[in-house]
């Protein structure tokens, strides 16, 4: 099993991942908000929900949301906020346990992608959209985003040749827009659009005095030696030319299909 299929590495990572991730990709679950209208009469699932970000944001527009992960530790964050239309519950995004057509939107942000199976995950999420309601899912591009994405990029530089972490395979299958599109028609929905969205992340130069804080839940930083930590260290604060944030642009693509 890899880390990222092990819902206790994200029972652990859970409070990390929502000081540092969840802020990044709440930029991205807010596209994706925008892209279908939501009233409080709106019944909303949010499928492998993390820390919530999607699915406390689509809480503020009335909608009424269940937030689903396999990790117990994602779903107490969110439980946490005790929103009253709010839901949240521990669930495997490939096999719910909900009735088929049961919601008016159905959500994946970075989260499907990240399934054992994606195809499987895909089709769970058109089987428990009501006809004419839409699935919306976020995907990286084929290098990722924010500090794995930086990190990639200085290994090549640093350790020419040696590998680096390997993306999921559903990133890489969806990475390309049209493929994308193909895989949502043969989950079950239709009409496929795909929307692609940049933002910076925002890396503060001042906490590279504790790099694992920045790069803690990346394999490529966890293979690598003390010395070869401390040189990347040094890379990204040259790269920062002295200034206290470095922008790291970082590029999703956000697929809306009709049920």
């Amino acid at each position: 099993m890899r880390e990222f299929e092990d819902p206790d590495h994200w029972d652990t990572a859970a409070g990390h991942y929502e000081r540092t991730a969840h802020p990044f990709t709440a930029r991205f679950a807010e596209d994706a908000l925008a892209l279908v209208e939501l009233t409080p009469a709106s019944r909303v699932l949010d499928v492998a929900a993390g820390t919530g970000a999607l699915a406390l944001a689509a809480a503020r527009t009335g909608a009424q949301v269940l937030a689903t992960d396999f990790s117990p530790g994602m779903v107490a964050r969110i439980a946490a906020h005790g929103l009253p239309n709010v839901e949240a519950q521990v669930m495997d995004g490939q096999a719910l346990d909900l009735p088929d057509a049961s919601f008016d939107t159905v959500y994946s942000i970075f989260g499907v992608i990240m399934f054992l199976d994606r195809r499987k995950g895909l089709a769970e999420m058109a089987r428990v959209t009501r006809p004419g309601g839409r699935g919306v899912v976020a995907t990286w591009q084929a290098r990722g985003a924010a500090t794995f994405l930086l990190l990639g990029r200085i290994r090549e530089k640093l350790f020419p040749g040696r590998p680096g972490m390997t993306m999921p395979e559903a990133v890489q299958a969806m990475s390309d827009p049209t493929d994308f599109a193909r895989e949502l028609i043969a989950a079950g929905y239709r009409e496929p659009r795909i929307e692609s969205v940049t933002h910076d992340y925002a890396l503060e130069v001042a906490a590279l005095d504790a790099p694992e804080t920045l790069f803690g839940m990346s394999p490529d930083w966890t293979s690598l030696s003390d010395a070869e930590q401390a040189a990347v260290v040094e890379e990204v604060r040259r790269m920062a030319n002295g200034r206290p944030v470095l922008p790291v642009p970082s590029t999703a693509l956000i697929g809306v299909g009709l049920r």
